[in-house]
């Protein structure tokens, strides 16, 4: 395709169950696309779970059609269901396939037989690696807002409302002002995107931030919290240091030093990254002692039976908190006297679709639309898992994946 063409590009509807209400491109930023390349159409499959209505996109001068199948482009968020994949057409959405998640490989395979090019968003990256595009700051906002109401309602101490039930992130924010938080203490871990949005919401709120060393000794009659950033959290068995590129490639050879944080905080808001060979911030037994004081943990990062032990499994939006019983590891409700409560909810971003839409489509307009209209950018082509039915060069892994 010459950059001279006409492209069409269609948004399409999300199918996945539970319905995702985010979407690649809101209405302005479709106006922004077509006024700067004129050789672009967009049009937009009609959805009534889109955080933005139909009507909008019509008001933006956007058209909407059931059948895209004249759309070169098909731009998504969430897995595609394999009926709904049309033959022959470039996909972009979070396929979660590059770790062989067995959910999707029958996914992945309709859309190798059906001769269509996939690219996933999470395989986008900058020159240094680092991804180009995510919803984690929005997933750390909201997650420390859920933590903050789990506590709240768990004490009875303050109430907060729940944050799907604002229109949108400045909704939020008016809904802090005048709350006055009770002298508690959060212990923040990771320092990405997702600790960026947790940050956020302890700016938002005024929480103090104390050093480790200070907040570890010290006690305060206001509100505070402390962020302990991997190099803090990881050390070396053998000398005691800490090397970004060692602990990811031998994170087996680094203890956790999170234990002591564990008897003088209240919340935990996790953000850390996590893999199977990284030990766990604390053990079923430490959960068991009686100094073990963290009362709610906002596992944001969300892996099952992971960083935080009694993950036990995804919570909902409407049902965003339930119980670990310390002693019996069984869930149970929340609030209860010897539980702690845990808030693992998956797609925390779908709380606030219309900033985290707002946000993702800046992004995609800034560092990845430019080189989608070209015939041969080294960025599309690194995060395109399959091209034409066939895996390209970089994801050949996948071809057992895909064979089974």
């Amino acid at each position: 395709m010459q950059k001279t063409d006409i492209i069409h590009i269609g948004l399409i509807r999300e199918e996945k169950l539970p319905h995702d209400n985010r979407t690649a491109f809101t209405p302005q930023q479709c106006q922004w696309i077509l006024l700067n390349y004129p050789n672009v159409r967009i049009t937009v499959q009609p959805s009534p779970h889109r955080c933005f209505t139909d009507s909008e996109y019509m008001e933006a001068g956007i058209p909407l059609a059931e059948d895209l199948s004249h759309c070169h482009i098909l731009m998504g968020i969430k897995e595609v269901p394999k009926e709904k994949l049309l033959p022959g057409k470039t996909y972009l959405f979070f396929s979660h396939t590059k770790k062989q998640q067995p959910n999707n490989q029958a996914m992945l395979q309709h859309i190798i037989n059906h001769n269509i090019t996939l690219i996933d968003y999470e395989c986008l990256v900058h020159d240094d690696g680092q991804r180009i595009l995510g919803f984690g700051f929005f997933a750390g906002v909201v997650g420390a807002h859920n933590g903050l109401l789990a506590y709240g309602k768990r004490t009875g101490l303050f109430q907060y409302r729940p944050v799907h039930t604002c229109h949108d992130l400045q909704e939020l924010i008016k809904h802090y002002f005048g709350i006055k938080l009770p002298p508690l203490r959060i212990v923040i871990t990771g320092s990405g995107r997702v600790a960026a949005g947790i940050l956020e919401v302890m700016g938002m709120l005024g929480i103090k931030y104390i050093p480790p060393e200070e907040y570890l000794i010290n006690t305060y009659a206001y509100p505070v919290y402390t962020q302990l950033k991997a190099g803090e959290l990881y050390l070396r068995r053998s000398d005691k240091t800490y090397s970004r590129d060692d602990f990811h490639q031998h994170p087996e050879a680094y203890e956790c030093r999170f234990l002591p944080y564990v008897t003088v905080s209240d919340i935990l808001m996790n953000g850390i990254y996590w893999d199977e060979r990284i030990p766990p911030l604390f053990t079923w037994a430490d959960l068991a002692k009686d100094n073990f004081r963290i009362q709610v943990i906002a596992d944001i990062t969300d892996d099952t039976n992971g960083s935080v032990p009694c993950n036990l499994s995804d919570s909902t939006i409407d049902n965003p908190v339930y119980g670990v019983d310390r002693i019996s590891h069984e869930r149970t409700a929340p609030g209860l006297s010897r539980s702690v409560d845990m808030m693992c909810v998956s797609n925390l971003p779908n709380e606030l679709p219309r900033d985290a839409s707002q946000y993702f489509g800046d992004q995609l307009m800034k560092y990845v639309f430019e080189d989608l209209l070209q015939p041969n950018s080294p960025v599309i082509e690194k995060a395109t898992i399959v091209k034409n039915g066939r895996l390209t060069e970089r994801f050949a892994y996948l071809e057992g994946y895909v064979r089974d």
